[in-house]
């Protein structure tokens, strides 16, 4: 199954372009999510650990919908915090939550995701050899931004310990981790962040500045064609595709663009990104008279 999400709910400059402004009373931005995607991949997890009440919130939010599953960046103190080896307790702390997004069978896959910075060599090979040990029990992916792991041995040893690539969209530099479409696991993944070149490696570029990019169309469609590639492949069971250029919503409208490749439909989108982004989404979407129609006639008539 190929599941198509965007990479985190509650961004502030989503109002009035994702979500409704005002918000209507008891709106829930992550049960309206669910209703237009099957995969969602959580960021909070990458900055702290979710607590086991927050996981069942959510199982219980996104329940209406059988097909949705979470994906969950690893917390950083395991990927970007490497000055130290880290403590069991750290291990409790990132387990709780995500073993109960796991236990409730809505957990899809763990995204262990490096820095560029983040070269193969022998230390970081014997730290990651650590980490998946510590979470082996999880679906575990791993995304690398740095070309000294595109060799057959890392992908072979992936394979052989049952972890998933990450196939990658990212401005291309010089050792940057370009385009592909493998598949080391049952789990196949794609991740998409933005070609915004001029702020990529910029110091100073704050994660607006970094992520705000929408793809058009003709960006896309590779991409359409490396996910259906990489769902072909014998091993695989699950493909999740994340749209990480979250600025504006820019993600969202992205991820219904390829929610439309994929299946070869128009899809369901919200009015309010409609009407931002009319020229991008305009071929890939329902029109609003259309959707509201077809809603309608959904509805169980009444006697």
């Amino acid at each position: 199954m190929i599941r198509v999400g965007p990479a985190g709910w509650s961004y502030d400059d989503w109002a009035g372009v994702v979500y409704p402004k005002p918000k209507p009373r008891g709106f829930d931005p992550l049960a309206f999510l669910a209703g237009y995607f099957d995969a969602l991949e959580l960021n909070t997890s990458f900055y702290r650990p979710i607590n086991r009440h927050n996981a069942e919130l959510w199982v219980e939010r996104t329940d209406f919908n059988p097909d949705f599953r979470f994906t969950a960046k690893l917390w950083r103190r395991f990927t970007h915090e490497r000055d130290s080896v880290w403590t069991a307790d750290e291990v409790r702390q990132t387990r709780e939550g995500l073993d109960t997004l796991h236990e409730a069978g809505r957990l899809g896959a763990v995204l262990m995701q490096f820095p560029w910075s983040f070269r193969n060599n022998e230390e970081n090979r014997d730290w990651l050899d650590e980490l998946v040990s510590t979470f082996s029990d999880w679906p575990l992916v791993l995304e690398v931004r740095h070309e000294s792991w595109n060799e057959p041995d890392v992908f072979a040893e992936l394979a052989e310990r049952g972890v998933g690539f990450v196939n990658i969209d990212q401005p291309l530099f010089h050792d940057s981790m370009a385009p592909s479409a493998r598949a080391t696991s049952s789990v196949g993944y794609v991740r998409v962040h933005g070609r915004n070149y001029r702020n990529w490696f910029r110091k100073t570029a704050s994660t607006m500045e970094r992520y705000d990019y929408l793809y058009t169309a003709k960006e896309l469609k590779p991409w359409a064609g490396r996910t259906k590639e990489i769902a072909e492949h014998p091993r695989v069971s699950d493909v999740y595709v994340v749209t990480n250029n979250h600025v504006r919503g820019k993600g969202v409208a992205n991820a219904m663009m390829l929610q439309a490749m994929l299946t070869g439909r128009k899809v369901h989108a919200p009015e309010t990104l409609v009407r931002e982004y009319r020229d991008t989404l305009g071929p890939y979407v329902l029109p609003l008279e259309k959707e509201t129609a077809e809603a309608s006639s959904a509805s169980p008539s009444t006697p």
